[in-house]
């Protein structure tokens, strides 16, 4: 199935789910910047829970906001009981510590999933592994390879895959060609996420190996993947309209979850 029909189905079961619901859960975003990007991920993510039936509220602060003005509107929705989940959309300003603010986010409305003692995974890798899943992959002793080691993709996906009984490797900026070759030849599953266009393109792969990419590189207008479109394997998702796709429907998830949590 492909990953827009994966996402309008699991989209529609949610929307029939808060159909029934006697509170409309609620989410809020906090954005403290005019990024063009992130102007249009909090469009999409407010576009997904208007069609769910989520109630999205977006709380746009002005760029100069002071790190202890912003914890304070931060912990404002904390203490809100009718809001059952809180974004901070980044990047946020320079003189905002990003680190810090993930940790000011109450971990029960962390849908995000930064915060260390949040109940969700972040949205990409979640997203991704519940795909695979919905695709009947088997991780079993799969060789995984993660290229990335980012905190939001590739080290928690990493975590993911290994918890799966994956053999997983991560990759990157530092490892040599001779060695990104050799386990991109052996790989069962490559999850790439470093922001860098068609990275992925002459090597090796196995026929039935799978491919995520969750690179988003704009050029000329356009949009581009971390890998060269139509590889030679079995499963190569698409940029765009691929995980990013899966990112938004894993945080409408997560925001019912946290709803769930909050009433009970």
């Amino acid at each position: 199935m492909s990953i827009k029909d994966y996402v309008a189905l699991k989209k529609e079961e949610m929307r029939k789910e808060v159909s029934e619901l006697k509170i409309v859960p609620t989410l809020a975003i906090i954005q403290v910047n005019d990024d063009p990007a992130s102007n249009a991920y909090v469009k999409g993510k407010l576009k997904d829970a208007e069609n769910i039936g989520i109630k999205g509220i977006l709380i746009k602060l002005d760029e100069s906001i002071s790190e202890e003005d912003l914890i304070k509107e931060i912990n404002k929705i904390n203490n809100d009981d009718s809001i059952h989940g809180l974004i901070v959309q980044m990047p946020l300003p320079k003189q905002i510590n990003e680190e810090h603010i993930k940790l000011m986010v109450d971990p029960k409305k962390d849908v995000d999933g930064f915060h260390p003692l949040s109940s969700f995974n972040p949205c990409t890798p979640q997203g991704i592994v519940d795909y695979l899943k919905a695709e009947n992959v088997d991780f079993a002793d799969k060789n995984a390879v993660v290229i990335g080691r980012s905190n939001i993709v590739g080290k928690p996906m990493a975590k993911m895959l290994t918890n799966l009984n994956c053999n997983t490797t991560i990759l990157h900026s530092k490892t040599s060609k001779k060695n990104l070759e050799m386990f991109l030849a052996n790989a069962d599953i490559i999850v790439i996420a470093i922001g860098k266009k068609w990275f992925l393109d002459k090597q090796t792969f196995k026929n039935d190996a799978i491919i995520v990419d969750v690179g988003i590189n704009r050029e000329d207008g356009k949009l581009y993947g971390d890998a060269r479109p139509d590889l030679n394997v079995k499963l190569q998702t698409p940029v765009p309209g691929g995980v990013g796709l899966l990112t938004r429907l894993t945080l409408m998830k997560n925001l019912l979850q946290a709803y769930y949590q909050e009433i009970k």
